[in-house]
């Protein structure tokens, strides 16, 4: 799974360190945005295998990101998982309909975030090879 590269997005400059360091500790490549504006421009630019999102963010929140990454042919099929606060929860027909991969609330382990991230990545690699 090393190699790989995540980009992580969240207003909250504190968590982005946090969960860049378990990553990078366990072989990924970290880039990180602090809005969904600057992750837009990010992932086109940088191509992450996945993306770790807030949902309440300035400029541009998780949803906004979502949607336009879905919008864009160079990353409609990207992972997405989605960080929420507990009040913040969105519903499953929108989650199915942005094909959210996961949500986690916050507060969450960073422990847990790695593991929903490798759970997802090898999801994907497995049913890219049926």
């Amino acid at each position: 799974m090393t190699n790989k590269k995540v980009l992580v997005v969240d207003d909250e400059i504190h968590i982005v360190h946090v969960v860049a360091i378990k990553l990078r500790n366990n072989g990924f490549q970290v880039v990180t945005a602090e809005n969904g504006a600057e992750a837009f421009e990010v992932a086109i630019e940088e191509r992450p295998d996945i993306v770790v999102t807030d949902y309440q963010m300035p400029v541009m929140n998780g949803i906004e990101l979502i949607e336009k990454l879905r919008a864009e042919p160079e990353t409609r099929k990207v992972p997405v998982i989605l960080l929420t606060a507990r009040n913040f929860a969105i519903e499953k027909d929108k989650s199915e309909q942005l094909q959210v991969s996961e949500c986690l609330s916050k507060p969450f382990s960073p422990k847990e975030l790695l593991r929903s991230i490798e759970s997802v990545l090898c999801s994907m690699a497995a049913a890219r090879s049926e």
